[in-house]
């Protein structure tokens, strides 16, 4: 048995010629790295990862929002390569599916993909990105792909992208650094205000690189929005929808991280995550380091929980002799 990685990217071929068409390339200022399929086993290996649940990052389809039939096929096209692989080794690997830009003109087409991703190619749950347009994804936008998501008990990865606006402080600061981190708390806080954790209750969120900063946030938001009267929702109802999350380790072990979303977030919803290939191996072993030492003082349930436990409860097909 091995971990279970559920922050994990792929670049297939087809999406490597669409970002390199594209005049905007990522607004994030990140640069696309190298990838085969042997560099994600070979980190694998290195790190005791059983199963990697497969992802396209951000900014994904919206690299083609000059060209949305083009970017509905990519989507298509992107999610067929990962199921190729997942079908080839399916305890080794897993599919979140991508989805095409997710707007309101291109519902039916979005809610088309959900459909072939689920129906067609067993998909273990769906990437969204923490915005699309203007909009967060707790927006009146978004209902009926969140109807849809819950009618299936879906599970949700969500992943930041650039802000609206994708100015950077410096060029030593692109905003993976430290504004995606912010992108997902924005996207939860909306999710939380605008009702979507309880209108749609079935859908099993995961938000990126422990929540960003959702955890350290959450008490100052939820008391200040209501005290100062922007929001009617009381403050432990916004402190329990909060942590109805799940929120992955990528990039996000350092002593302190930990302490303080496995002290937030509910028994089991903290889950193992690297952000292969978009963070450097490096990167990722000196978060590996940190993940190793902090071990050590967790009891053997916790431990487990991080590593499996925690995601077969929302992945149960990866469960083998020996899980708990």
């Amino acid at each position: 048995m091995g971990r279970i990685d559920v922050h994990h990217h792929f670049i297939p071929q087809a999406y490597r010629d669409a970002f390199t068409s594209s005049a905007d390339g990522d607004l994030s200022g990140w640069l696309l790295p190298e990838w085969t399929v042997k560099s994600t086993v070979d980190l694998m290996e290195k790190h005791r990862i059983g199963t990697a649940m497969l992802s396209i990052t951000s900014p994904g389809t919206s690299v083609l929002n000059h060209d949305l039939p083009g970017a509905n096929a990519l989507s298509r096209a992107m999610n067929e390569s990962a199921a190729a692989w997942r079908d080839a080794d399916p305890n080794k690997f897993g599919l979140f599916a991508s989805l095409p830009p997710v707007t309101a003109t291109n519902m039916a087409a979005v809610l088309q993909e959900v459909t072939h991703a689920f129906d067609v190619l067993h998909a273990d749950g769906v990437t969204l990105f923490t915005r699309y347009g203007p909009h967060y994804l707790g927006h009146e936008t978004f209902r009926p792909l969140w109807a849809e998501l819950d009618s299936r008990k879906a599970v949700v990865f969500i992943h930041p992208t650039h802000s609206v606006g994708h100015d950077t402080t410096s060029s030593a600061a692109p905003q993976p650094l430290i504004d995606y981190p912010h992108e997902t708390t924005r996207t939860a806080v909306d999710m939380i205000q605008q009702g979507v954790v309880v209108d749609f209750p079935a859908v099993k969120v995961i938000l990126s690189h422990a929540g960003g900063t959702l955890p350290y946030l959450a008490m100052r938001a939820a008391h200040l929005a209501v005290d100062a009267r922007f929001s009617t929702l009381p403050a432990e109802d916004f402190l329990a929808r909060a942590r109805t999350f799940y929120f992955d380790l990528a990039l996000s072990s350092n002593p302190s991280q930990l302490d303080l979303v496995l002290a937030f977030a509910k028994p089991g919803h903290v889950l193992y995550g690297n952000d292969f290939p978009y963070a450097p191996s490096k990167t990722i072993g000196t978060f590996a380091e940190a993940l190793d030492a902090y071990e050590e003082k967790l009891d053997e349930e916790t431990k487990y929980s991080i590593m499996r436990g925690g995601a077969l409860q929302l992945f149960p097909r990866l469960r083998v002799e020996g899980d708990v």
